[in-house]
């Protein structure tokens, strides 16, 4: 009997806070409006933190520094058909430049906005996933791992699966 291969799509955040805020991005989804921390798909032949540096910049104009893996998140959601996906999402903290001048944000993303805590967690009913607010709490909590724990081999970064 055949069985599909289970695949999880592989998703890399940005959880960047400054002065007691969290930076997350208002963006379209099929859902409607929703907030998420800057994330997206990890692309072939690149590795998760350069994955989430990649994603800081396209979503809200600003050069992420990844300083130390906060976590490796598992969650399930259903697809636009409604079929279930499962997602590993790497999430990185670290620090963010000023947006840098002219640069436009990604398709999709509406704004970027600064919140506290206590607004992120008011606007779970908002978050693109309950990795959102997941990921910020362990921040909050001091959850780090050094970055060495993210090991990407050469044999990953030639640009394609093999």
């Amino acid at each position: 009997m055949s069985k599909e291969r289970w695949k999880p799509s592989v998703t890399v955040a940005a959880v960047i806070e400054q002065e007691g805020r969290y930076l997350l991005v208002e963006e379209h989804t099929a859902d409607g409006l929703r907030l998420n921390t800057p994330a997206g798909h990890l692309e072939p032949g690149e590795a998760p933190q350069d994955g989430a540096v990649r994603e800081a910049l396209e979503e809200t104009g600003r050069r992420f520094t990844p300083e130390a893996l906060v976590g490796v998140y598992l969650a399930a959601s259903p697809d636009a058909q409604g079929a279930p996906t499962t997602w590993v999402r790497f999430a990185f903290c670290g620090s963010a430049s000023d947006p840098l001048p002219g640069h436009a944000l990604d398709k999709g993303i509406v704004r970027t906005l600064w919140m506290t805590p206590a607004e992120v967690q008011a606007s779970q009913d908002r978050h693109r996933s309950p990795l959102v607010w997941r990921c910020v709490q362990d921040h909050l909590r001091g959850q780090r791992f050094d970055l060495s724990a993210v090991h990407t081999d050469a044999s990953a970064l030639g640009g394609g699966a093999g």
